[in-house]
């Protein structure tokens, strides 16, 4: 778990990020989950966006993502929210 101030700063951090993976009509698929995993590992820290067409709203794909990513939540606002998993091979955010 991370604490309410390592949120607060990875939340800074995610304030300029543009979205990387979108959830589409067919909500969230074993492609989304590995774009999710790899884009994780990378990065560490990823936006994501429900769009329109999506059944889902962007809280239940957040809790069903981070659940089955085994990632932190960060953050939900209206469509948008933020991810963080440090990553197992390269970690580069320093909580």
């Amino acid at each position: 778990m991370i604490t309410s101030k390592q949120r607060a700063m990875l939340r800074s951090m995610a304030n300029t990020m543009d979205p990387i993976l979108y959830i589409g009509k067919e909500g969230i698929t074993d492609n989304t989950i590995k774009e999710a995993y790899d884009a994780l590992e990378a990065r560490e820290l990823i936006k994501c966006a429900v769009q329109n067409g999506c059944d889902l709203s962007a809280k239940e794909a957040l809790e069903d993502l981070s659940s089955r990513l085994y990632a932190e939540p960060v953050q939900c606002i209206g469509k948008r929210f933020v991810l963080y998993r440090a990553s197992r091979k390269d970690p580069k955010i320093e909580l």
